[in-house]
C-alpha cells in the first residue's frame, strides 16, 4: 500500500492511466472486430470500407503506446490480404 502522499498519487494516476489505455485497446479490437466480420459475411465492399475506417484508429494507438508498432502492421497487413483475397 501507498503510505506517502506523493506514492498515493502515482497510485491513482497509475490507476486511471491503466483504465484509459484499457479503454483505448478494447476500442482497438473492436475495429478489427467489424472488419472481420465484414470478411466473413462476404461482402468486399463493407470490408474494404471498414478496414479504411479501422486504419487511422489502429495507427493512433501505435502513437499512444497502446499497442507495439509491429503487431499492429501485422494485423493491418492481414486484414488487407484478406480483403483484397475477396476480388
Amino acid at each position: 500500500m501507498a503510505n506517502s502522499a506523493g506514492s498515493r498519487k502515482r497510485a491513482r494516476q497509475a490507476e486511471k492511466r491503466r483504465q484509459h489505455n484499457a479503454s483505448l485497446r478494447s476500442m482497438v479490437r473492436t475495429y478489427i472486430k467489424k472488419v472481420i466480420k465484414a470478411i466473413d459475411a462476404g461482402d468486399q465492399s463493407v470490408a474494404a470500407e471498414a478496414f479504411k475506417t479501422a486504419q487511422p484508429v489502429l495507427d493512433s494507438s501505435v502513437n499512444k503506446g497502446i499497442f507495439p508498432k509491429n503487431k499492429i502492421a501485422r494485423v493491418k497487413s492481414r486484414l488487407n490480404a484478406k480483403v483484397k483475397a475477396m476480388a
